[in-house]
């Protein structure tokens, strides 16, 4: 079995790669390298070009005609950049992705996984826990590009084009356990990557946004292994159509089911490394909400999937990256 993997460089795809090599399924990878990284595809098949490109997508598929599954997993993620760029964020994020879908279309593969975001959903504010038929809010230009694309998705899925599983992503923290991957850019805009860059450098922690209706003020996320995304993914590609059976359009949350504050992200990360962490509290960001964490009875019954990996597995896994990224990468030419 093959899979086309767009955004297949970056730090989930590349991820879901490697999960996709460990259970004997083969990645195809495409990825125009704006935040991928070139490392990240050695040893596996790789075409470095654009979403957009038509001519490129058609000859991975002259070349690969055996490819039963594209996950989609190209896209811009920064919240407060999406709220300086907007124009940017959809067009890469909404306008290459439509002709993306074109481009699938035509050469007859009908399966689409897409990389969504729990970004867009508005939380209970009884206890901040969400389902896929939860309302939305869209607080941000890249909350609105993955609201906006799934409505299209919804639409093409319905008209008969393509059978669709959207899964939104929570948190994602941690890396490769095998560290063939992780998270490639130097200065991350996340609250454990923060955590990390300023543990090392013996400075404070920014907790950005200290008066949200949250049993301690601090905004509320669920923290999702990535390598346990992965692991859905995999359950997603091996029973695609029983999923898309009753309908061809499934929207499944990829969470672990449980609500964690910034600041008891703190307590976990001064667990994890045995040190405090100095905190200065700051305003919210533009664009950021009071959170949210995921009810995952959908991903259980249709993926037969649960997280395994703890919060301090996770912090752990994001620390043994950290220590071994640069030499894997190349300090020099890290992004910022």
């Amino acid at each position: 079995m093959k899979v086309l993997i767009a955004g297949g460089a970056g730090f989930i795809g590349s991820t879901i790669a490697s999960a996709c090599i460990d259970s004997n399924i083969t990645p195809v990878i495409l990825d125009n390298l704006a935040t991928g990284r070139r490392e990240f595809t050695r040893g596996r098949t790789f075409y470095e070009g654009d979403i957009c490109d038509g001519d490129l997508v058609d000859r991975i598929f002259a070349e690969h005609p055996d490819i039963e599954t594209a996950i989609d997993c190209a896209a811009l993620i920064v919240v407060p950049d999406s709220v300086a760029n907007p124009l940017g964020y959809y067009r890469e994020n909404v306008s290459k992705g439509i002709q993306f879908l074109e481009h699938l279309a035509r050469n007859n593969c009908r399966n689409l996984l897409f990389s969504s975001s729990a970004s867009i959903y508005q939380a209970d504010p009884e206890d901040f826990s969400v389902d896929e038929n939860s309302p939305l809010e869209t607080l941000s230009p890249y909350a609105r590009t993955k609201a906006l694309f799934e409505t299209i998705l919804r639409d093409v899925a319905e008209a008969g084009t393509l059978d669709v599983i959207s899964l939104r992503y929570f948190n994602p923290i941690g890396a490769d356990p095998q560290l063939r991957t992780g998270l490639q850019i130097r200065t991350p805009t996340h609250a454990l990557g923060k955590m990390i860059d300023v543990h090392h450098a013996g400075a404070a922690f920014p907790l950005t946004g200290t008066d949200y209706p949250t049993r301690d003020g601090s905004g509320i996320r669920d923290y999702v292994h990535v390598w346990d995304l992965a692991a859905a993914h995999i359950r997603a590609v091996q029973n695609f159509a029983a999923i898309t059976h009753d309908g061809p359009y499934r929207v499944i949350n990829l969470g672990t089911g449980r609500g964690t504050t910034v600041r008891e992200l703190v307590t976990a990360f001064e667990n994890v490394t045995g040190t405090p962490l100095a905190i200065t509290e700051t305003d919210r960001r533009p664009g950021d909400s009071a959170g949210a964490y995921a009810r995952v009875d959908l991903a259980q019954e249709l993926l037969g999937w649960k997280a395994e990996h703890s919060l301090e597995d996770g912090i752990r896994d994001s620390l043994r990256w950290y220590a071994e990224r640069d030499t894997a990468l190349g300090v020099s030419e890290l992004p910022g």
